[in-house]
């Protein structure tokens, strides 16, 4: 926080009930039946479907005394075709509650297939806090401990045309309730694991730097960066770690309700570029910027990223906050470098000619208002430049 504090309001945003620890997905039926729902829509990926969950889920649901329906249209970087496909299925089954099954994919396509319920296309949300409307009843179902998605009121959408990313942050996208049952994640295969793992440690640091942090967000951004620091090499290691797994889905839940209030950074509003333009993994894309964009960070504010160190379980005593915070970065360096997240863009195909376009369009996204250092075009074409 800056020392001279201008008057300004913080807010806190954050789903009603959240559903924590082993078994919890047991409680999806109740819930759904709590909300009012009759009919509803279970939107999910290709994967959960073929692979059976989507189909328990809805058994548990319907055993409620709910109907349901299944859209497993949710792709990886969900696209504003998915979100319409989805609107079409939820209106030719008259649902009326919408619950989502997956990781951020899922959910984000569920947010927006909520929004566009009541009109328009989901282009005309991008942006903060375009909905007039409340969504339908919400229940998101959480499988990886990364996103946050399951809680926030981010949804990010593929404009098909552009290919660029819509970030819409809307507080009334923010789901009633969250499940994250660690035993939903168990079977996610160790690359999956590493990259959901670091983008919620890239949350939780953007978040912990980021201009309009607060001593709530604070808290929880520092505490997501100890658990993942601890337990993400054992969850991608033995994904059955039922104990690390747990530790996952608190540290993913921790660092959400940080950037969920305090924003993120240059992170995020460059690696949605890489997602628009190539389809790649949000989460390897965060990974692989996020060292590269906090060295750029650095200068603005040493102290933080000394505190980072610390919560990675480096040792800093005896160090100055500049030799704390390079310390910071070479801690995030080696866990990427331990779970075996490529090494740079050139690995992901990634091309030095679109990187103009990219950082222009990045300098526009939401996420890029609350860095904490100002970054000017050349800047931000050096950090992906950095990042090869």
């Amino acid at each position: 926080m800056g020392k001279a504090l201008a008057e300004q309001t913080f807010g806190f945003f954050i789903p009603t009930v959240s559903l924590m620890g082993v078994g919890s997905a047991k409680e999806t039926g109740p819930q759904v039946k709590a909300l009012g729902g009759s009919k509803a829509l279970i939107v999910t990926d290709q994967g959960l479907f073929k692979m059976g969950v989507a189909d328990k889920i809805k058994a548990q649901i319907e055993a409620a005394g709910v109907q349901c329906v299944i859209f497993p249209g949710a792709e990886p970087n969900p696209t504003d075709k998915n979100v319409h496909d989805g609107l079409k299925v939820y209106q030719d089954n008259k649902c009326d509650c919408i619950v989502t099954l997956g990781g951020g994919s899922s959910h984000d396509c569920g947010k927006g297939v909520g929004l566009v319920t009541n009109g328009g296309n989901i282009r005309d949300y991008e942006g903060i806090n375009k909905s007039t409307k409340p969504m339908p009843p919400f229940v998101a179902i959480n499988t990886t401990a990364g996103t946050a998605s399951e809680m926030t009121r981010f949804c990010i959408i593929t404009n098909t045309d552009t290919h660029v990313k819509m970030a819409i942050v809307d507080w009334r996208t923010t789901p009633n309730i969250a499940i994250n049952d660690p035993v939903l994640m168990v079977g996610k295969p160790p690359a999956l694991t590493a990259a959901t793992g670091m983008d919620a440690l890239t949350h939780a640091v953007e978040a912990y730097v980021s201009t309009i942090a607060t001593p709530i967000t604070d808290a929880c951004a520092l505490q997501a960066i100890r658990l993942i620091a601890k337990y993400l090499r054992a969850a991608v290691a033995l994904g059955s770690d039922i104990e690390a797994r747990d530790a996952m889905a608190y540290a993913e839940y921790l660092a959400g309700m940080a950037f969920n209030n305090a924003s993120l950074g240059y992170v995020h509003a460059m690696a949605h570029q890489l997602g628009g333009f190539y389809n790649l993994p949000h989460g390897v894309c965060n990974a692989i910027l996020l060292p590269a964009v906090e060295e750029f960070n650095l200068i603005s504010n040493l102290s933080r990223f000394a505190d980072i160190a610390m919560a990675m379980g480096e040792n800093i005593e005896g160090l100055s906050d500049r030799e704390a915070a390079d310390l910071a970065i070479e801690s995030i360096r080696t866990l990427s470098a331990d779970i075996r997240i490529p090494a740079g863009l050139t690995e992901l195909g990634v091309k030095e000619q679109d990187f103009e376009t990219m950082a222009k369009n990045a300098m526009k996204d939401a996420c890029s208002f609350t860095n904490p250092r100002t970054a000017t075009l050349q800047d931000v074409i050096g950090i992906y430049r950095a990042a090869m």
